[in-house]
């Protein structure tokens, strides 16, 4: 059984999006059946003709045909079919329990012998990939909302779906206006209110604990790297008046990730502590900046703790440069959790020849920042001195005179 990853949502930043897709099924009586409407996108990782690997990334057109979508029959499930350029299919099944209703099964097939989307292809031919999602459950008589990017990698291919409304088993002929809303956009409205609001950050420091070992990450599109990381990664977590502080071990940190034309993600997973996801973001056309992260964490009290936060403006810089920041530094992510760092350096945009490039200093790191405000005080002290030196002789040079 496969779980769709719900991901920090990349549509407001331009790299997905795209017109909506809409359907709405009628049954043989003319009464709606189902209703959807969702965006979505794949990217593919394949083999080209020099041994080399590749990324594309598929575009669903608002003309897609839908054609072969049915509401569903004692024998048949109820199923959205979109077919869309040379070769591409996608389906996903729904199957109903008593009160509930399931998103079940998803496929996509696509053909190399497509030679606009995959000209120097190796291997020339069809790719079918399928998993079962089985996680999505919803209430019979509601409607499936999710604004938040949920993604999962079958196989070669990168699913990425958002924006999603949908509602199967449609009662009465009439879409419900009740919503059921994803696990994601319910933590990230609570992480905005939680944010928003005048509670401050714990200021209280936990117990010292050794730096954490700085780790090396890198993402690739196809066999270029498109993404450097370097650092060390603390995680803070304060609850019931307690601090838990855990480190980042790069040892057992799985990583990978994915390059957009405006966003990246990259995603940590250390198999003791949980996964961690950055999402980095262009803005101005210039600057990359750390725009969201994304927790869910396992080592608190043997339970679960989710955190998500993508209003930050970290860890800024120019395009085709790096950021580091040696000190220790930290990100807010809520009023609980955040992220201490040290020995920081990202670049998530225009990596060449998979080095970093001319690094752009955080102000703690960078010394010379120090030299004026020395000078500066230096100089304010001394006239400071030289004022109340002149208002002292003023007074004494008053008192030396006598009336005649």
């Amino acid at each position: 059984m496969k779980r769709l990853n719900d991901s920090s949502r990349l549509g407001s930043q331009g790299t997905l999006d795209i017109n909506a897709l809409s359907l709405t099924l009628k049954d043989s009586n003319n009464a709606t059946c189902l209703y959807a409407q969702w965006e979505m996108n794949f990217t593919v990782e394949y083999e080209t003709a020099n041994n080399g690997l590749k990324n594309v990334t598929i575009q669903v057109p608002s003309s897609a045909s839908f054609s072969g979508s049915e509401c569903g029959t004692e024998e048949n499930v109820p199923q959205i079919k979109v077919q869309f350029g040379s070769g591409f299919f996608w389906s996903v099944n729904f199957t109903r329990a008593i009160s509930t209703y399931f998103i079940d099964f998803i496929s996509f097939s696509y053909d190399t012998s497509d030679n606009d989307t995959f000209p120097d292809a190796k291997e020339k031919g069809k790719v079918y990939t399928a998993f079962e999602v089985n996680n999505i459950e919803v209430p019979l008589d509601q409607l499936f909302k999710c604004c938040s990017l949920m993604m999962t990698k079958e196989g070669n291919v990168i699913h990425s779906y958002w924006d999603v409304l949908v509602q199967a088993f449609v009662q009465k002929n009439t879409i419900s206006t009740k919503e059921y809303v994803c696990g994601k956009d319910r933590l990230l409205s609570t992480v905005l209110v939680t944010t928003s609001s005048t509670v401050p950050l714990p200021t209280a420091k936990p117990v010292p604990k050794e730096k954490p070992h700085p780790g090396n990450y890198f993402v690739r599109n196809g066999s270029c790297i498109c993404l450097l990381a370097t650092m060390g990664l603390q995680l803070n977590i304060t609850k019931n008046k307690g601090t838990s502080l855990k480190n980042l071990n790069p040892n057992t940190t799985d990583y990978d990730g994915v390059c957009l034309k405006e966003s990246a993600l990259l995603w940590l997973n250390d198999s003791n502590l949980g996964f961690l996801e950055l999402l980095f973001a262009i803005k101005n056309g210039n600057r990359f900046y750390l725009k969201g992260v994304n927790v869910s964490l396992t080592f608190v009290n043997g339970s679960d703790f989710v955190a998500e936060n993508n209003n930050l403006n970290c860890w800024d810089a120019p395009i085709g440069s790096s950021y580091m920041c040696n000190k220790e530094d930290n990100i807010p992510v809520s009023d609980t959790f955040q992220i201490n760092t040290f020995d920081v350096r990202v670049q998530p945009f225009s990596v060449v020849e998979g080095k970093y490039s001319t690094a752009q200093e955080c102000s703690m790191d960078d010394d010379s920042i120090l030299i004026p405000v020395i000078v500066g005080s230096g100089l304010a002290g001394l006239i400071l001195i030289i004022v109340v030196a002149y208002i002292i002789g003023r007074r004494k040079s008053y008192a030396g005179y006598q009336t005649l």
